[in-house]
């Protein structure tokens, strides 16, 4: 599959006093994607001011928004996000949303469903997905916002109390931690009724025997044996609307070395 490389070297929307090791995980991926089909987004230098909004850094995650939204829309054709922190999602989804029939496959180790009030750090990495689906900082939340029933968490393990109710509440289905197969994925997204898919991948959905730089790992996670076969049993069923790739935080370049080869190896599933 042709796909058009997104680099978008967001860290503000990260709640980790090593926020910054996200543009070197972007900047590493960069170098091993082909460079005449790669668009880099330009990240403010600043941080960001909430502007009274409960989301740390709310100007600058705006702005990316904006000039990430501007960029795909030039874009024919899948697009696959290279992250920076989760938050590069939310122009990445609502491009895709806006444009067709689609469900969102959300590989990560945590939910990222908080609001505002709910959030125990006001990071936007963990509100990105409750925003997708319309309930979040007015600024942020998307002019169509994605249907609850088109969000399948998969892969997550790691819940705050009040995301876990509103997993309830609002009938979200979820694929716990690593019991599940590919048969019980094409099952949840046929059941959604979409037409495609666009599959978000938090690196720490995976063990953390598996990758090392990740700022949040959780144990219990999938193998990257398992994703790998549970992204092409997803394409070999539905067309891929796009994809992201976020939180790779590297702590050196010889970190980033270490575990590229299994980015590298997502990446090739995902264009494969």
């Amino acid at each position: 599959m042709a796909a058009t490389f997104v680099v978008v070297p967001q860290w503000q929307g990260s709640g980790s006093s090593r926020a910054m090791r996200l543009v070197d995980g972007a900047e590493a991926i960069r170098g091993d994607l082909p460079s005449a089909s790669t668009i880099v987004v330009d990240i403010p230098l600043e941080a960001g001011e909430a502007q009274g909004s409960g989301v740390s850094r709310f100007s600058s995650i705006q702005l990316v928004r904006d000039r990430l939204a501007r960029a795909l829309s030039t874009i024919d054709g899948p697009a696959i996000t290279i992250g920076g922190d989760c938050g590069v999602e939310l122009a990445a989804v609502e491009h895709v949303a806006d444009a067709g029939d689609v469900a969102v496959i959300w590989f990560d180790g945590h939910a990222d469903l908080n609001t505002p009030e709910s959030s125990p750090s006001s990071a936007f990495c963990g509100m990105i997905a409750r925003t997708l689906i319309g309930d979040g900082a007015p600024g942020l939340v998307p002019a169509r916002p994605l249907a609850p029933d088109r969000l399948i968490l998969a892969g997550t393990r790691s819940l705050d109390d009040a995301e876990d109710s509103f997993i309830t509440e609002a009938g979200i289905r979820m694929l716990e931690g690593d019991g599940f197969t590919a048969d019980d994925l094409v099952a949840a997204i046929e059941a959604t009724g979409a037409a495609s898919v666009y599959i978000h991948i938090d690196l720490d959905v995976l063990d953390p025997g598996e990758i090392e730089s990740i700022g949040n790992p959780e144990p219990f996670g999938l193998s990257a044996a398992k994703l790998v076969e549970l992204i092409k049993a997803v394409k070999g069923r539905f067309p891929l609307a796009g994809a992201g790739i976020t939180e790779f935080a590297p702590a050196s370049a010889e970190r980033a070395a270490d575990d590229l080869p299994t980015i590298l190896r997502i990446i090739g599933a995902l264009t494969s």
